[in-house]
Formats: structure tokens, C-alpha cells, sequence
């Protein structure tokens, strides 16, 4: 991941300006910081912050095309570059890096080749034949970019919005899958996949279909020309890509460069489930794997920070962001510059708990639509900024364009959860890769019960939060809290907490307006919380509030240590669950 920040169509061209971009994109140098670049064209500024994962050598930003007439600085991987490099043979590349494309493609195509990227990405591009300009993202919104303007008529873009809230009269979160043209006068969507009309599918569930969408999203992102490994909780989604990166990282070209050892990385309080789930899946796998502890204490002393970083005041992402920022800072240590991780099944299968209640699959597919749509302002933000704080590059195999297209097209039938014969959540997934010649996974991991990152790593970790947040917020200031925070008012003690320190960093009503609000119960939307009138009692995003469904023990022993359930016995009551299905369905 890399910093952008461009500034387009200011009055001010003079020296005080041009130092003013570079002070503001130093703000996103954790981003990038491999090299700075800007690009200056009259009244136009294009800087970019560079974590050089492709070509590291030669592939400095901003990228241009052949006379220079055009500029795109470029926060992102394109993993299909080498094919539409075949396509753009007449002309000249001056680098190896992937996005040079982009500046090549819009001057064979103009605004309309974006839906040809395959990737992340969030880029700024200027022609200074007619001083026009576009921005993009990408087609979910794992990339991050903001969009403000100034009093002046400029039109600003960031990667992060520390880079221009202060510049800026009014900012946004530039919304995925859309396009900014100075041409056009404003946003259009160029993403348009069929799911996203939210009407239920009705093709057939194929395992091999859906096998080998995945394992192809996994290898198109084994390119890199730096160390690389993956984050390994021991959950289903992180455990199968570690899994088919394992499998296929002999025979790719970063295995010539780097070996085909992999590295995986796993954070948890002493005790905890994840780690206890992730150190038995490198052992079967054997990766080379590194295990980091932390404490409550860890945790809490790094709160300010991560929000900072992370930019929301939202609950579930900051309780998820934490330990992910400290196994970066670890990881970034040991000289890795990007990570594969398991951000999006959930969201796409229905992996959370609170789908068991889903009650009809027009209802179950509906509510994964509108969880993929909001990915960008909770996993993928956490996932993107909590490593990239660091110089850490994410990379999401499950947010793969074509594996969405295909896992989004089956019936929603199968996705549904059916206790009766023995089907838990992410049954499409787990029955896929269930393969008794070639096993990907022990039979026990691939049918674990879903843990939420927040909870994973330690339940102990959730309950530490709300202690801290009870000694500093009384319960005044909660009663109170509708008047200090009349838009998206906090709810929970350790919801003004997090509030407060957002506010401090980003006081702008703009800045605030960027977080979305609304009630939830494990992870839910506002709109699924319906299904189950118990849970508007018992609001909490963590994955333990679906009350009936979560069926690991939340314990704790007299001691106060971590009770991590029993993550052993929950897959046992599965076995020859292929065959009981296979009979009703």
C-alpha cells in the first residue's frame, strides 16, 4: 500500500503551496515509505508516498505515459498488468511497476477502462492536454481514498483523511467502484456486477466452481517481488488461504525469488483461541510461523494510535484494528512488506453467527449484499490501515472481483445455515475445499465455529476494553452523550471513549460523517437485528451476542486467565456431515 494525495485546479501555484503538499503527504509517508514523489503541473499537484512491492528499482511514482503528457500517481496492485501489457504493445513502458498501465490504458481507451483493472487500487490521473482529470476506486473498496474541496475550487483526493481535513471546507469517503471525472461534473459508478441490483441468484452450487475461483484469486496475488506471508488466525478463511498459497507457491515466480518456505503470522492474549488454532494449522501445513503475544495493557496503550491510524470511532473496527496493528509493526520487523489475509467470506457467504437466524434466503442473500457494500467502511479499513500504518500491505484473496461474481451467483439456499442436517455457516465454502484425497485443511479447522478477530485473539481482550472505557467515562457523560454528540451518538461507555479520542484527532463534522452508525448485533446491519427480537436487548458486535448460536464456552477461571472453549470439540460433531447432506439436499 502506498500514500496519495493530489490537489487539482488550486489558485495557489506558488512555492508556499508546493511545500504545503509535501508537509501533507508526509502525514501519509507510514503509507509509503519507500520514496516521495510529486508531479507539478501549473496549479496541479500529484504526490504519491511509495511501498515499493513491484519493481522496487524503477517503478517511482507518479507514472506517466510516453511524452509525459499525462500523470497518475497510484495507491494499489493491478494484477492483471502483464496481460493488458499485451494488449498495449505500441507502446513504451518505462517502468516494470504494474499501475503503469493505467496512465496507457486511458490514452488507448479514455475514461472507460476501468472495469479492465484487476486489483486494488485507488488513483489520481491528470491530463494536462486539457488539464482534465479522473479518480478511481476499487470495485469493493479495499483500497482507501477521500474526496474534499477546498474554498479555493480545488478538488482534493487522499489516501487517508489526515492528508486534507485540514485543507479542506468539505470531505468525503470516496464511495468504491466509482469514478471521479472534471470532464463529466462529478461521480458515476463504474462497477456493476449483477448481485449489486440485490435480486437472489439461482445457479446451482458448484464446489469445483467455487474451488477454483478462490484458489485463482490466491494465486494472481502471490506477485511480488518482496517477502511476503500470511496472516494465520486458524479460522476457516485465513487457514485456506494459507493453505492454497502453500500449495501454489512452489511453481510461481516469487517462490525463484524468495523460496517457497511460508511465513505465517498469528497475535492472540496468552491463551487465546486464535493462537491455539493458528500454531496447529502451520504445523500441518508446516509454514514457518511466528506467534505474537500481547497484553490487555498492550492493547489499551495503543488505542490512541490505531484510531489515529484507522480513522473511525467505530466499535467492532477499532476492537478488531488493535491487535492487527501490533502483529504489523511485529511483522514489519522481520522485513515483510505484505501479507495475504481472510477479509470478506463473512460478508459474502454469510459467515457471521447472526445469519443462523436469517429467515428466508431472499433475506440471507440481501443482508450479504449490504454487508459487501459496506466493506469499506469497516474490514477493509481495518485490514488496509492497520497494516499499512506500518508499511504493511494487505492483500484480500476473498474480495477477488471474479470469486465475488461466482460465490454471489449461487442460490442462496446453500449458503443458509440448516442445523437439521448438520449445515453451519460457510457450508459452500468448508464442503469445497473438503477434499479426502488431497486434504487442504484437518477436518476439525475447516469446520471450526467463526470467531470474530476481536474475539479470536482472546475474549479477555473485549472485556479489558469496556473495564478501561468505565473507569474513564462516567455516567454522566453517557447520559449526557446525545448533546455532546448529537450525530451518531455512542450508546456504551466504551463508544464515547472511542469517540472522544476520534474527535481529538478529527474535530470536522465532516470527519465524523464518514463513520457509519446505526445498531448492531455480531456484526450485523441495522435492517438484520429484525430477525430476532431478543437481540435489540442486547446490542454488541462481538460474535458472542448471538445469543444461542456462538457454541464455544465464554469462561473465565477463577485465576482470570483467558477461557478460550474448547475449539477441539466443535467440528467432532461433523464428521460424515458430507454424506447426511448429500442425502437430503
Amino acid at each position: 500500500m502506498c500514500g496519495i494525495l493530489a490537489v487539482l485546479g488550486c489558485i495557489d501555484n506558488t512555492q508556499a503551496k508546493r511545500s504545503r503538499i509535501i508537509e501533507l503527504s508526509r502525514r501519509l509517508r507510514h503509507r509509503g515509505p519507500d520514496w516521495s514523489g510529486l508531479h507539478c503541473y501549473e496549479n496541479c499537484y500529484l504526490a504519491h508516498e511509495r511501498l515499493a512491492i513491484i519493481d522496487p528499482t524503477s517503478g517511482d511514482q507518479p507514472l506517466y505515459n510516453e511524452d509525459k503528457t499525462i500523470a497518475v500517481t497510484v495507491n494499489g496492485e493491478i494484477y492483471n498488468h502483464k496481460i493488458l501489457r499485451e494488449n498495449l504493445k505500441s507502446h513504451q513502458f518505462r517502468t516494470g511497476s504494474d499501475c503503469e498501465v493505467i496512465a496507457h490504458l486511458y490514452e488507448e481507451h479514455g475514461e472507460e477502462f476501468i472495469d479492465m483493472l484487476d486489483g486494488m487500487f485507488a488513483f489520481v490521473l491528470l491530463d494536462t492536454r486539457d488539464k482534465s482529470f479522473i479518480a478511481a476506486r476499487d470495485a469493493i473498496g479495499i483500497t482507501p481514498l477521500y474526496i474534499g474541496w477546498g474554498v479555493d475550487g480545488s478538488v482534493w483526493f487522499a489516501s487517508e483523511m489526515k492528508a486534507l481535513s485540514d485543507d479542506c471546507e468539505q470531505f468525503m469517503c470516496f464511495p468504491p467502484g466509482h469514478i471521479y471525472s472534471s470532464k463529466q461534473g462529478g461521480l458515476r459508478r463504474w462497477y456493476n456486477p449483477p448481485w449489486y441490483s440485490e435480486q437472489v441468484p439461482s445457479t446451482p452450487y458448484d464446489p469445483l466452481v467455487l474451488r477454483n475461483a478462490f484458489e485463482k484469486a490466491v494465486i494472481k496475488r502471490l506477485m511480488t517481488d518482496v517477502p511476503f506471508g500470511v496472516l494465520l488466525s486458524g479460522g476457516l478463511d485465513s487457514s485456506l488461504v494459507a493453505s492454497v498459497a502453500l500449495r501454489h507457491l512452489e511453481k510461481s515466480e516469487t517462490a525463484r525469488q524468495w523460496g517457497s518456505q511460508l511465513h505465517t503470522f498469528c497475535i492472540g492474549l496468552k491463551g487465546s483461541p486464535d493462537l491455539k488454532a493458528g500454531r496447529e494449522v502451520a504445523d500441518y501445513l508446516g509454514t514457518r510461523h511466528h506467534e505474537f503475544q500481547f497484553t490487555v495493557q498492550d492493547g489499551i496503550d495503543a488505542i490512541e494510535e490505531v484510531i489515529y491510524h484507522i480513522e473511525t470511532y467505530d466499535v467492532t473496527t477499532i476492537r478488531a484494528s488493535t491487535p492487527m496493528f501490533l502483529m504489523s509493526r511485529k511483522i514489519k520487523s522481520l522485513g515483510v512488506k505484505m501479507v495475504l489475509s481472510g477479509e470478506g467470506s463473512d460478508e459474502i457467504l454469510g459467515g457471521y453467527l447472526y445469519f443462523h437466524k436469517a429467515p428466508n434466503k431472499k433475506e440471507f442473500h440481501e443482508e450479504t449484499c449490504r454487508k459487501i457494500k459496506a466493506l469499506h467502511q469497516f474490514d477493509c479499513l481495518r485490514a488496509n490501515k492497520s497494516t499499512s500504518a506500518w508499511g504493511v500491505e494487505a492483500r484480500v484473496p476473498f474480495l477477488d472481483k471474479e470469486f465475488i461474481n461466482v460465490a454471489m451467483s449461487i442460490d442462496p439456499e446453500w449458503k443458509m445455515v440448516r442445523p437439521d442436517i448438520g449445515r453451519i455457516e460457510k457450508w459452500v465454502l468448508r464442503n469445497a475445499f473438503d477434499d479426502e484425497q488431497k486434504p487442504y485443511l484437518p477436518k476439525h479447522i475447516l469446520y471450526r465455529q467463526k470467531e470474530q478477530f476481536s474475539d479470536g485473539v482472546g475474549y479477555s481482550w473485549i472485556d479489558g476494553l469496556k473495564d478501561h472505557a468505565n473507569k474513564h467515562v462516567t455516567d454522566t457523560m453517557l447520559s449526557n452523550a446525545s448533546f455532546v454528540f448529537p450525530d451518531n451518538t455512542p450508546m456504551t461507555k466504551e463508544a464515547y471513549y472511542y469517540r472522544t479520542i476520534f474527535e481529538k484527532f478529527f474535530p470536522k463534522s465532516a470527519a465524523r460523517a464518514t463513520v457509519p452508525g446505526g445498531p448492531s448485533i455480531a456484526c450485523s446491519t441495522a435492517k438484520a437485528i429484525e430477525w430476532d427480537e431478543t437481540w435489540s436487548k442486547n446490542l454488541d458486535p462481538s460474535g458472542r451476542a448471538a445469543l444461542g448460536v456462538h457454541v464455544a464456552a465464554y469462561e473465565e477461571d477463577k485465576a482470570g486467565k483467558v477461557g478460550s472453549g474448547s475449539v477441539d470439540s466443535l467440528p467432532q460433531k461433523l464428521d460424515g456431515l458430507k454424506e447426511k447432506i448429500a442425502s437430503v439436499a
